[in-house]
């Protein structure tokens, strides 16, 4: 079995992870959102871009690690990333795709082998789907899993800090929950600071520019009952707002909710 630096180990010939079953579901175009499949297993954003913005890119992503923490890159030209996943093609193996050019979303697939350039990087960012199996464990209730949606997101009035071409507002997911239930949460994720940490804010979503709850910008909306707060953690579909406001000539990244499930598993993120 192979070992990798950070001492995942991964499927050998004959083995059959859940996170490979999963992929193998997007290969055949049989997948749709991510949220609760191959539980224990990482799941990512993605944004692949031209090498020439690469280098950029990984300065906002490291000047903003809420938003966009790297848990995977690529080589320039390489639609693998051994290291999330032995198998893992980056141009098959998520259920759909977003296509950019000149910041404008031109088409949604589900592969993107008649897209993929041998000068494109893929990165992947981490997800707060990698601590929802912590939260399950602890009882606490996840409203887009339980409605079998995708995790509603927005676009807030935060700002991220620029790189070269990249800046623009902080995506953010959203979760109601009871107080009690919110604030074990905070205590929950801070031990994941790779896919996203704690929650950005808690209640009161017009102070972070939010007009209207019951409209996401990505995904779905869910309802939040009198005695639940809104509770916001920092998004990886932030790259998505990022890559639309510098009118990059053309990237590609997932379509929000429905992401890449690698091979790495969520008990080895945690840092306490």
């Amino acid at each position: 079995m192979t070992v990798f630096p950070a001492g995942q180990q991964f499927q050998t010939e004959g083995e059959c992870l859940p996170s490979y079953q999963a992929r193998l579901a997007c290969r055949a175009g049989q997948a749709d959102t991510t949220a609760g499949v191959a539980p224990g297993f990482v799941q990512g954003n993605l944004a692949i871009l031209p090498e020439k913005f690469a280098a950029a890119f990984h300065r906002f992503c490291q000047l903003n690690p809420k938003p966009c923490p790297i848990i995977g890159m690529s080589d320039v030209g390489n639609p693998q990333i051994p290291a999330l996943g032995l198998d893992l093609d980056i141009r098959t193996d998520l259920p759909r795709y977003r296509v950019w050019r000149d910041g404008e979303l031109i088409e949604e697939p589900t592969d993107v082998m008649a897209h993929w350039r041998d000068d494109l990087v893929a990165f992947v960012i981490g997800c707060s789907f990698s601590f929802e199996e912590a939260l399950l464990a602890d009882d606490i209730p996840i409203r887009h899993i339980e409605r079998k949606v995708r995790v509603p997101m927005y676009r807030t009035n935060i700002a991220c800090a620029p790189a070269g071409p990249f800046a623009g507002p902080m995506v953010v997911s959203m979760w109601p929950l009871k107080p009690a239930d919110a604030i074990r949460a905070v205590q929950i994720t801070s031990r994941f600071p790779s896919v996203h940490g704690a929650p950005v804010h808690i209640g009161l979503p017009q102070s972070i520019g939010i007009a209207d709850i019951a409209n996401p910008d990505y995904g779905d909306p869910v309802p939040i009952a009198p005695d639940e707060l809104p509770v916001f953690w920092a998004c990886g579909v932030t790259p998505q707002a990022v890559i639309a406001a510098a009118k990059v000539p053309f990237a590609i990244t997932h379509a929000p909710g429905l992401m890449l499930v690698t091979d790495l598993k969520n008990k080895h993120l945690a840092v306490l």
